[in-house]
């Protein structure tokens, strides 16, 4: 069962949801960022350069969540954001490596 700020288990992990959640550029930049850190390093949502109003960050970051790609945690009036690198590679083996892979040919594209 999903705790009280949305996280799912590991066994509620649906394909679906990811595949949403990623199917928006600046979400995918955002897992991509968070994936090429060293693993359990946290981010406030401000780091991120996403082109977002402070409403629709939330929002944004709310649908990561709620996936399950990523664990936010309330500091002052902010938000620790980490990958949930671990889990999405014990649900779906592989599938963070091609993320990045999908956001790094998406930066070269865009150039």
């Amino acid at each position: 069962m999903a705790d009280k700020d949305g996280h799912p288990d590991l066994e509620e992990f649906d394909l679906s949801k990811i595949l949403h959640a990623l199917s928006d550029a600046n979400r995918r930049s955002v897992v991509a960022q968070l994936a090429e850190q060293p693993d359990g390093t946290e981010q406030f949502c401000s780091v991120f350069g996403m082109p977002w109003a402070q409403s629709t960050r939330t929002h944004h970051f709310k649908v990561l969540r709620t996936a399950g790609l990523v664990w936010q945690r309330d500091v002052g009036n902010g938000r620790m954001t980490r990958l949930r690198r671990d889990d999405l590679e014990s649900a779906f083996p592989g599938l963070l490596d091609q993320i990045i892979a999908a956001d790094r040919k998406g930066r070269v594209g865009s150039q």
